[in-house]
This record gives structure tokens, sequence and C-alpha cells, in this order.
């Protein structure tokens, strides 16, 4: 383990990728872009940590707001800019959220997009650590925590964590990375300009619909940053400072699309009376509720599943009712969709559309791109083109 150090010019890790890997950092230069406070990192941390620091201090510089990020396998699972939460976000996490502000506020809103897949992440956030969030730590599972700073007290209460193996990186707000990255690749060593282009209002140009509002544009500035650090293909669905569906790392932009479409509905879903009225039966954690209220909304359980619930619940579980959850969805509004490289085809706006989605943000620049904005157009959807790829791998 290495306590309160600066990363050395060599320094071990944990493991590789997998357990079965040996790793280590290599370091060339002096300046360090973070210190362990506590814990051992392994090579995954490593990623997860750099990419999710960068993300949150870009978007806390575009936008000004204290913001957070769950990440998971070197992509977000959530990210969420402070805010009011949801009855309900409160209900899921505890009343004791109901007050909180700040970075604690942004981290609740972040872990609530996505709960099943922000299990075991790391976190990241923009503002030092306030009591509030140190405490909410203590009750979820995470693996570690990067922050510019911490308040008196909160390293003791995080570093009790996971019997004492939670990592604790502190980021250095001065570090400036270097012009160039590098990586090695079967033997052969790759080197690039570090995306730098910033992420401001002027990359947004409105090619169809109206001019947008000022949550619009700060939705759009929180999506465009999300996927410089999400793995491409890529495509985010943004409601209210929040990333609520990210769909990562798929072959096709359409896929993406759809993923991170499923996973809003569900985001949305999970704010209906029907799944709501699923009460937490005594013993059972707060992780083992929400995801069996995502299995409901899911729909299409196995038979081990059924039986499992019925177990816990003392009823079987029934698909929501195709109508009620057709109204409900319709509810939604007021979305914006991100997309990391240009829409190919109308299929993306399509399936954005039962979303809610009202506003779409890509690079533009598709031979189909006519097709896009026409069905934009039917759809009153807004269509803004930034020029700018956001690729990330």
């Amino acid at each position: 383990m290495l306590l309160s150090t600066q990363l050395r010019s060599v320094v071990e890790l944990r493991y590789g990728i997998n357990p079965h890997q040996s790793g280590r950092i290599l370091n060339s230069i002096e300046q360090q872009p973070f210190r362990i406070i506590n814990g051992n990192m392994s090579y995954v941390n490593i990623l997860d940590a750099a990419h999710s620091w960068q993300l949150v201090r870009e978007v806390r510089s575009a936008i000004d707001r204290p913001t957070a990020a769950s990440f998971k396998h070197v992509s977000p699972a959530g990210v969420a800019i402070a805010g009011d939460l949801d009855s309900t976000t409160v209900a899921t996490w505890g009343h004791d959220c109901a007050e909180f502000t700040g970075v604690a506020s942004a981290y609740v809103r972040a872990r609530d997009c996505d709960p099943r897949s922000s299990f075991g992440d790391m976190v990241a956030v923009s503002d030092p650590v306030d009591a509030d969030l140190a405490h909410f730590l203590t009750g979820v599972v995470s693996d570690g925590i990067i922050a510019p700073g911490f308040e008196a007290g909160t390293v003791a209460t995080l570093t009790r964590k996971k019997r004492g193996a939670f990592l604790v990186l502190e980021a250095d707000t001065t570090f400036d990375p270097p012009a160039r990255e590098r990586r090695d690749i079967l033997g052969l060593t790759v080197e690039q300009d570090r995306d730098q282009t910033p992420i401001t209002t002027e990359l947004l140009t409105v090619v169809e619909g109206k001019a947008l509002t000022e949550q619009s544009i700060r939705d759009a500035l929180l999506g465009l940053v999300t996927m410089r650090y999400t793995q491409s293909n890529s495509v985010a669905f943004i409601h209210d400072g929040a990333t609520v569906g990210i769909g990562a790392g798929q072959q096709s932009r359409v896929d993406c699309t759809r993923l991170a479409a499923a996973k809003t509905s569900t985001w949305w879903t999970r704010r209906s009376d029907s799944v709501r009225s699923l009460a937490r039966p005594d013993g059972m954690t707060r992780q083992d509720h929400v995801n069996w209220q995502m299995r409901l909304i899911e729909g299409d359980p196995t038979p081990l599943e059924v039986s499992a619930f019925m177990h816990r619940f003392g009823f079987e579980p029934t698909p929501l009712p195709t109508e009620e959850r057709a109204n409900w969805i319709g509810e939604l509004d007021n979305v914006t969709m991100v997309s990391d490289g240009f829409l190919p085809f109308r299929d993306n706006v399509d399936h954005a559309s039962r979303v809610g989605t009202r506003h779409i943000v890509e690079p533009g620049g598709s031979v189909r791109t006519i097709d896009v904005a026409t069905a934009c157009s039917e759809l009153g959807i807004d269509l803004i083109h930034t020029g700018l790829r956001l690729f990330h791998h």
C-alpha cells in the first residue's frame, strides 16, 4: 500500500487489467496528476480515475457547477451536476440525501442515472469531498474516489471502507497534462495530440429547429464532455443536468442510441407509481431492491428470477401494462441526445424521439445529414451540429 505519496518513477500495481496480469506505472514526468492517500491501485483503477477526473473537471469549467461522475470499465455509468434530488432519488438512496447540496447532490444524482451499473464504481468529483458525500459513500459499494481535496474528517471516514482498502486519490488541480499521448500496442508505440478542443457554446450551431434555451445548452455541454471520455461509439441522453442514459462501446451507432434510450426509459419508469410502489422487504439491501425494480421494468424474467422474486416479495412479477408504460414514457420531455460521431441514418432520430428527445447534438457531415435533418423536422426535434467528432478509445 502507498500512503499519502506522490507517484514515484516506478509503482507496482495491485494487478493489471486482470488479476493474472502484473502491472506497474512507469513515470517520465516530475509533476504527477494525483497522489495516493489510501489504497492500492489496479490498472483499471488508473484508467477510470484519470478519465473521470478529466471529465468532471471539464464539465465544472464549461458549466460552472459542482460535477460528479460514476465510472465503470473506462466509461461513465452516470454524470450529473449539483441540483435538487427528486422524490424517487431520495426514496432510493435515503431521506438524508434530500438536503444534500453541492458535490454530494451531484454524486447521488450521477449514481441514480444507472444504479445497477454504478455498483462498484470509481467516483470522481470536481470539488472537495464534504461530510455528506463521505457519509453517503460509506453506505454504497464503490472501489475508490478521486477529488481535488477533502474536508476535515472525510479521509478518515473514507479509508474505513472496504476494510481499509478503499482507494482515495487527491487530484492536483495545477497539473497540466503533456500535449501528446502515447501507448504501446503489440510492441508499437503510437502517439497523438491530446484532445484539447474546448467544449463551449460556440460549438453549437442550430441547423434545424429553434434557438436553444439555457437548460438545453447546459445539457448539450454536459453531454459533449461526457462523450469525450466514453468509449466509442457512444451516445448519451441528458435530462436536467444528468446523463440519464449512456450507450457506450457499440460498433453500430444505432445500437448506441437504442441502448441509451432503453436506459433512459428505465430511469424514467423507475419514477412511475407502479414501480415506486414495490416496497422493500425487511432485510433486503438497497442495491438488491433497485435491481429488482429495474428487472421488473425490463420484464422477461428467467424462471429462476420469478422464483426468487416470489420468495422475496410474496407475489409473482408481472410486466407493466404496455399502454400504461407507453403513456408514462410519453410524459418524459425536454431530453437532449448527444452523439460522439455523426448520425449516419435517420433511425437514430426515430429511436431518440421515443424518450422525449427535443434536441439532438452531433458533429454533422454525414452523406445523409439531410435525411437526419428531415426526420428532426418531422418529429419536432432541434438539430445542432458541432463539427467536432469526439471518439475515445
